[in-house]
């Protein structure tokens, strides 16, 4: 594989499969059997668990994409860390419907933050290796810095999974922090690309 191959091949791939993800996702939820707002009531756990993961997955594509545009070559390194990345958010739809069905229970949180924790492991193992193929002066590795929001992120997601034994509501309560952390857009790159 070269260094030369396109990135949008990756991006409109990449793109298709959080799609796909998020149709699934969807496509879990069921319709109450009553016809008042009370029917809806048993049904809060599954619908919060979907916005969370909705939200999630909608910060990945979001900086994926942002992350993508300093790129200017992958190579099959960088296909592979983008594999594991979709892998990991493949999971999130699993996840997301034991956590709502079992009503935020202390396993399923536990799970779902692990999915969490991997997800963000393959993202930083992906931005690594986009640093590999464009080196250290590029647009990409100065735009990106030292990236401390990502280390806070993963820190927390380690912190909240074995917490999920201790509450579940604290564990959840990590990940909804963490989701708001990451809701604006990254401006790094979109500010070193116009300058």
């Amino acid at each position: 594989m070269t260094s030369g191959m396109s990135k949008d091949r990756l991006q409109a791939f990449s793109d298709g499969v959080v799609a796909i993800i998020i149709t699934v996702m969807v496509l879990e939820l069921r319709a109450p059997q009553g016809g008042t707002p009370a029917a809806l009531r048993p049904l809060l756990p599954v619908l919060l668990s979907y916005v969370l993961s909705f939200v999630n997955l909608g910060i990945y594509w979001n900086n994926h994409h942002h992350l993508f545009q300093a790129v200017e070559r992958v190579n099959g390194r960088v296909l592979w860390a983008n594999l594991h990345l979709l892998f990991w958010l493949s999971l999130l739809p699993f996840a997301t419907a034991w956590m709502g069905a079992t009503r935020f229970s202390t396993w399923p949180v536990a799970l779902y933050g692990a999915v969490l924790l991997l997800a963000a492991f393959a993202y930083t193992l992906l931005v690594r290796a986009l640093l590999s193929v464009h080196g250290p002066d590029s647009t990409l590795a100065t735009a990106l810095g030292s990236d401390l929001k990502g280390r806070v992120s993963l820190a927390l997601y380690l912190s909240a999974v074995p917490l999920a034994f201790v509450s579940s509501g604290i564990a959840a309560a990590i990940y909804v922090l963490v989701a708001v952390m990451w809701l604006a857009p990254d401006p790094r790159i979109e500010k070193r690309l116009a300058e």
